[in-house]
């Protein structure tokens, strides 16, 4: 039986494409200018005007029925054009459409669109420009059809902290603007998510007064590749130099290459680690049913983990250096070290009184000790293997400096004796208390079975009369902290 943890350490945070968030920090400290930024980490690119002005963002997928407010009176338009008053407060729309008009319900031709009076419309939080509501297989998709301008100051504020300097602040509104253009979808309805899968949206609860002043100042400013915006990824801290994106997403860009990143160390993750990775969190996020018991990394030009093969005893499976960093939860794939820290124990029940071998092994990792948990607290043990007499439950532990390994728990099982002579039976429970139940089962073609039931006295002991030949064993149930207990085979003639 083992457990393992693997441990991990490496540089930087996120894909390591395109702008390096800390380095755009630095770079702006040093008194670069945001354009100065954009060009040095989007090679070639060059910037220009945004190809158009608003965008239509998906703010709630798939519900039965969305609430758009307003504070303030506000409209509605049907799809041919017909606009209706609706009065301050909660409109609660199902998926017919419908409205309550002038005091009357009133199912409109869909989509909808909500106009907003002089206050913003609110729909789970409030949004600038007007919310359109349509209806799909009964369900209701609500899109935010803002300015592009708009919808960039709910995006800025969650991609930069707003106290950064001026220019960097710039640098990530252009790149902001430039990544959601190219990012556009077609033939849904809409042209952005309001989360991960395009920029996290906050809308007028995301703004910020100095983000909102770098994107004014650079409002409809685009980076351009051919004429047309580029895919401009970015990060937040890249190790040291930025990757390119054909390491990483095995296609070349050519604005998308690798430059040299010097103020990544402002970075308080431009090196991580030792991270520890239980075996079981790897395992979850690789879909292997198996325990890992090795994982062998291939790298790529730059240093980063290109693929990794994952050992099990079934097995070799070979995934992406991205796919591991998602299954392990790291900041990013360049991995620099790589090691693990394990224990083992034999298989089968633990019983009480009885010595127990519990063996520690760590590679790549210095330090490494070997703990008993003891009445609630870690007590370190002599060297990495513990030959341990059991007298209750307990765990143990391998750790290596601040890195806590995998903990090994114990269950004990009682010490259970059984004899007889003829049908009377008799035996002894260590250590449970007295007024234990013992059960006496015996062995059938079905499998075993309780045909009576003793009870232990002050000494443990207790004795009952079976009723016919047979094969026997005594069982207690688990209790006291103490796993189930059996005693050995025994025939009574």
């Amino acid at each position: 039986m083992t457990t393992t943890t693997f441990v991990a350490s490496g540089r930087g945070w996120g894909h390591g494409v395109g702008m390096s968030q800390y380095g755009a920090l630095g770079f702006a400290n040093e008194g670069w200018t945001y354009d100065q930024i954009l060009a040095h980490f989007y090679t070639g690119s060059a910037l220009g005007p945004a190809p158009v002005a608003r965008v239509r963002v998906l703010v709630a997928e798939a519900r039965p029925s969305v609430t758009v407010s307003s504070t303030v009176p506000f409209r509605v338009r049907d799809l041919f054009g017909k606009t209706y008053p609706l009065a301050a407060g909660d409109v609660v729309v199902g998926p017919k459409l419908r409205v309550t008009v002038n005091g009357a319900p009133t199912e409109l031709a869909g989509p909808i669109l909500f106009l907003p009076g002089s206050s913003p419309l609110a729909l789970d939080r409030a949004y600038r420009g007007q919310i359109e509501v349509g209806a799909t297989a009964q369900k209701l998709n609500a899109v935010n059809i803002v300015g592009l301008e708009q919808y960039l100051a709910g995006v800025v504020p969650r991609e930069m902290p707003s106290a950064w300097p001026e220019e960097a602040l710039k640098a990530q509104a252009v790149a902001a603007r430039s990544y959601a253009l190219a990012h556009r979808l077609g033939g849904k309805g809409f042209d952005l998510y309001a989360d991960v899968r395009s920029q996290v949206y906050g809308g007028i609860r995301g703004e910020n007064a100095r983000a909102t002043a770098a994107i004014q100042a650079t409002a409809g400013e685009v980076l351009l590749w051919e004429g047309k915006p580029i895919d401009a990824l970015f990060h937040s801290t890249s190790g040291g130099a930025t990757l390119d994106a054909a390491e990483v997403f095995g296609k070349a860009v050519p604005y998308l290459v690798g430059v040299d990143d010097p103020h990544s160390a402002l970075s308080p993750v431009h090196r991580w680690g030792p991270t520890p990775v239980a075996e079981a969190t790897i395992r979850k996020g690789l879909k292997l049913r198996t325990p890992v018991t090795a994982l062998k990394l291939a790298r790529g030009a730059s240093g980063r983990v290109a693929t990794v093969q994952a050992v099990t005893a079934t097995g070799t499976t070979t995934v992406s250096g991205a796919t591991l960093r998602a299954a392990a939860g790291l900041r990013s794939t360049w991995i620099t070290t790589l090691g693990w820290l394990s224990l083992a124990r034999p298989g089968g029940p633990a019983v009480y009184g009885k010595a127990l071998t519990v063996t520690g092994k760590a590679q790549g990792v210095k330090g490494a000790v070997l703990s008993q948990r003891i009445d609630g607290v870690w007590q370190q043990l002599p060297g990495l293997t513990a030959k341990v007499k059991l007298l209750a439950p307990t765990s143990f532990r391998i750790s290596a400096g601040n890195v806590a390994g995998p903990v090994l728990k114990v269950p004990v099982s009682p010490l259970v004796r059984l004899g007889a002579v003829a049908r009377n039976v008799s035996g002894s429970v260590k250590p449970l208390a007295a007024g234990t139940a013992v059960e006496l089962q015996q062995l059938s073609d079905s499998g075993w079975s309780t045909v009576l039931e003793a009870t232990s006295d002050a000494d443990g002991r207790f004795a009952a009369v079976v009723p016919e030949p047979g094969v026997y064993r005594a069982r207690t149930a688990p209790a006291q902290g103490f796993a189930e207990g059996l005693s050995g085979q025994l025939e009574v003639q």
